[in-house]
């Protein structure tokens, strides 16, 4: 995958929502339209939405986070750095060659597949929940019904008992015969908090939960941002409490920058390149950093060397070697002596997800195939972005990108419970349901209206996304 450095976009972080994120003047029907010029910011604007087009990229962001996930589970903690085999990491030649065990895999390859390739559901299968989709699912199933948008601290709680098993409820074990009830780290810790009567965010407080620097959150909350299309302040606040159920700190920013960029994936300006596109949407999301903050730091690391042509290879070293190694910018978790370095935490991971979202330039499978190789926890960056970029492809293009026929089922009860038809749901389902959930969040905090096919609501140009703070509650 040859690069060569870009010239610099005139969509920097300095054009945010201020500049035609939300002061949209122009109706926005399947896709969006350039922004405003500046000497129209003081205007309230109109912004009307397809709930058709909406429902296709709802759709799209499943499929393509299924996808994602399911082929970085090949290479899932296969590389980590350090001594020895796992700190070999992958690079481009890799894909298509021999999967690597894991770091848990007693010396043999994955057993979904042989080859680091696609794993792909064909029509007649049904994709396997896993925990870069349940929690997600769960959510929106919570929500299929709310009559706000907003979750309480009991509602997450009650979701989290009903549809989750406990290791002494559950019928699935892991591969050492112990029982799994696919929850990790911090998850995992938070679940064990409200089976005592805790609820969130007390479940991600330091002083509970150690674990509140995983990823844990990261691959869990995306969906928020969509569901507040155009309106990233109000997609942090329905995200708010969800994020703090298991997360912290920078771990909590991290996962507010993926909810940041889903809800503004529909404003991008459709006469830009996909590339283009990628790059203004991080750069709004950076907007969201504390510039003190070891995330902002990786995100200015990664992004220098993207923009100067280093291959990503050597940018991938790069992040290890700083951060894992020399511990820059105030990322002390190798310092911790935590299991494989620390290497579900949500800072090296963020660094990872970053480096196949520049290289990968918008680009579906090119920016998967990256993450895929990226090494640690790679299957949620994986996910990440699979299910961004197939909601800005949509569903029919998404399909289009492989040459088969591709499942439309998900199943749910492969990691969860207590869910309709014995788990098995549809993604364009799952789309109508998410719909809903735009509707009722447009009419309850967006003023909004509902005319056939048409969202609208008016629109404000003085929202911000705002700067958050590394040790934000």
């Amino acid at each position: 995958m040859p690069h060569s450095a870009p010239a610099r976009l005139t969509l920097t972080p300095t054009n945010t929502l201020k500049r035609g994120l939300i002061t949209l003047s122009v109706t926005l029907l399947g896709s969006c339209a350039p922004s405003v010029p500046p000497e129209q910011d003081a205007l309230d604007t109109v912004v009307r939405i397809s709930r058709a087009d909406y429902e296709n990229r709802l759709a799209g962001f499943w499929l393509g986070q299924s996808i994602a996930n399911w082929t970085g589970l090949v290479t899932e903690m296969d590389k980590i750095g350090g001594d020895g085999e796992h700190g070999k990491f992958y690079t481009r030649a890799d894909w298509g060659q021999a999967d690597q065990p894991a770091i848990w895999g007693e010396g043999k390859p994955s057993d979904l597949s042989p080859v680091i390739e696609w794993v792909i559901r064909p029509c007649g299968e049904m994709w396997g929940a896993d925990d870069d989709t349940d929690l997600e699912y769960m959510y929106q199933h919570l929500l299929r019904n709310h009559p706000t948008g907003l979750l309480s601290p009991a509602d997450i709680r009650s979701g989290w008992l009903t549809h989750i098993y406990s290791d002494a409820e559950t019928p699935f074990i892991d591969r050492t015969g112990e029982p799994e009830n696919y929850l990790w780290v911090s998850n995992q810790r938070a679940f064990d908090l409200m089976q005592t009567g805790m609820l969130p965010p007390a479940t991600s407080a330091p002083e509970h939960n150690p674990h509140f620097e995983m990823i844990d959150a990261q691959l869990s909350t995306e969906i928020f941002g969509l569901y507040a299309p155009h309106r990233p302040e109000l997609a942090l606040q329905l995200a708010h409490l969800p994020i703090r159920t298991t997360a912290r700190q920078n771990a909590a920013m991290a996962a507010e920058f993926y909810v940041i960029m889903h809800a503004l994936a529909i404003s991008v300006d459709k006469h830009r390149s996909r590339k283009q596109q990628i790059l203004w949407l991080a750069a709004q999301a950076r907007t969201h950093l504390a510039n003190d903050s070891y995330l902002a730091g990786m995100y200015d690391y990664v992004e220098r060397a993207y923009l100067r042509g280093v291959p990503w290879e050597q940018v991938r070293n790069g992040i290890y070697q700083r951060y894992q190694v020399e511990q820059a910018d105030g990322y002390d978790i190798s310092s911790r002596n935590l299991y494989c370095n620390g290497c579900f935490a949500a800072g090296i991971n963020f660094a990872a997800s970053l480096i196949s979202l520049f290289y990968g330039e918008g680009d579906y499978q090119r920016t998967v195939k990256l993450a895929v190789l990226m090494g640690w926890d790679a299957d949620n960056p994986a996910a990440t972005w699979g299910g961004l970029l197939g909601f800005m492809y949509g569903n029919k293009a998404l399909r289009a990108e492989f040459d088969q026929c591709l499942s439309n089922q998900f199943h749910i009860h492969r990691t969860r419970r207590g869910f309709d038809n014995n788990g098995v749901d549809t993604f364009t389902n799952m789309a109508q349901v998410g719909a809903n959930i735009v509707e009722t969040v447009f009419k309850q905090h967006s003023n909004g209206t509902v005319e056939g096919d048409s969202w609208s609501y008016t629109s404000s140009p003085n929202r911000s996304i705002g700067r958050s703070k590394p040790d934000q509650p």
